[in-house]
């Protein structure tokens, strides 16, 4: 009996041992991913530069930039046509882009899409006429750090942002208006 009694003890040793060994092993190996995954950017947030971006433009395939439009109050909104938010607020964008289109305010829509055919059918669907950007690969998106559709970031006319909207907003409302308008003054 008190040979197996110490046999056990001299197992239950050694099992701490391989316990470490194991631990040591994945916390080394935790090290070695978190050192290769790649950098967090920090979050964008008002203040920050706007990132830049270039995409085709639905029109033509013309390539677009955030640059084109420096000097302008500038709405860059994040969507999709399958997501009806963005549907659903796509008619108070436009009654922006009308009323103020030629006074200093750039409204840059970025289809998240893959279809460019399904962008093309959803802008005729619903008479769109500011300018649609192609973003299929979510490349800008993901730069602007998205978190869902709609998503649009306001952008002054230094190139900085203002706010960043998640979810639908009645553009055209006296509210929204009066703030880009706010902004455009302040950049003249």
């Amino acid at each position: 009996m008190a040979e197996g009694r110490g046999a056990d003890r001299e197992g239950a040793g050694r099992v701490p041992g391989v316990a470490w060994l194991v631990g040591l092993v994945l916390v080394a190996l935790a090290g070695f991913l978190i050192l290769m995954a790649e950098p967090i950017e920090p979050p964008l947030s008002r203040g920050d530069r706007a990132p830049s971006f270039s995409l085709p433009s639905l029109d033509d395939g013309s390539i677009v930039s955030l640059a084109d439009v420096e000097g302008q109050v500038a709405l860059v909104n994040f969507w999709a046509t399958w997501c009806k938010p963005c549907e659903d607020e796509m008619p108070a964008m436009e009654n922006l882009h009308q009323r103020l289109a030629d006074k200093g305010f750039a409204l840059l829509a970025v289809a998240v899409d893959e279809s460019r055919q399904d962008v093309a059918d959803f802008r005729e669907r619903l008479g769109i006429s500011f300018p649609i950007l192609l973003d299929p690969g979510q490349d800008a998106a993901r730069r602007y750090q998205t978190t869902g559709f709609p998503e649009s970031i306001l952008v002054d006319s230094d190139g900085v942002i203002v706010e960043r909207y998640v979810g639908p907003r009645e553009w055209d409302h006296p509210d929204y208006v009066a703030r880009v308008q706010r902004l455009m003054e302040g950049a003249n």
